[in-house]
C-alpha cells in the first residue's frame, strides 16, 4: 500500500518582544489578504528552521534566532495536496524592521489585533500560537462541507 502523498509546506512565525507586542505582516494578497504573521514556502531540500528564518528576513528584515515549533495548520486542497503549515514563534531577532513587497510589517499588542482586520483563520491560528493545549489547526471537508478544528 502505497502512503505517500504529495505535500506543500510552509511556515508562520510569531515574534515578540519584552514589551508585550508582536510583529505583524499586512499582506498585500489579493488572495490572502489581512494581518498575519510572517512567515512562506518551504524550498526544496532546505530545513524547516531554515526556510522560517529566511522567510522572516525577507519579509521583514529581522534575522531570528532558536525559533520554536509550537503549532501546525493543515488542509487538503482541491487537487489532493496536503498544504502544512508549521507553526514557530520565537523573542530572539536582530535588525530593523523593514516591509517588502508581501505588505506592511509593524509592532502591535495581541490585543490590538482584536482592532484589525485578520487574514482569513487567523483569529484560530493564534490560539494555536498563544494555547499549550492547542497544537494543529484542522481544515476538512466532513459531508461536503469544509469544517476547521482546534486540537
Amino acid at each position: 500500500m502505497d502512503r505517500s502523498e504529495k505535500a506543500i509546506f510552509t511556515n508562520m512565525c510569531m515574534i515578540y518582544d519584552s514589551k508585550g507586542k508582536v510583529l505583524v505582516l499586512d499582506k498585500a494578497d489579493k488572495d490572502w489578504g489581512g494581518v498575519t504573521f510572517p512567515g512562506g514556502h518551504v524550498e526544496k531540500e532546505e530545513s524547516f528552521t531554515d526556510s522560517v528564518i529566511r522567510e522572516v528576513y525577507e519579509e521583514t528584515g529581522l534575522r531570528i534566532f532558536s525559533p520554536r515549533m509550537c503549532g501546525i495548520k493543515q488542509f487538503m486542497t482541491e487537487d489532493s495536496t496536503r498544504y502544512v503549515v508549521l507553526f514557530y514563534k520565537t523573542d530572539k531577532f536582530t535588525g530593523e524592521v523593514t516591509s517588502s513587497e508581501e505588505g506592511k510589517v509593524y509592532w502591535t499588542s495581541l490585543e490590538g489585533l482584536k482592532n484589525k482586520r485578520l487574514a482569513e483563520g487567523m483569529d484560530k491560528m493564534l490560539r494555536v500560537f498563544l494555547e499549550e493545549d492547542i497544537s494543529e489547526y484542522y481544515w476538512h471537508r466532513a459531508d461536503g462541507i469544509w469544517v476547521d478544528e482546534l486540537k
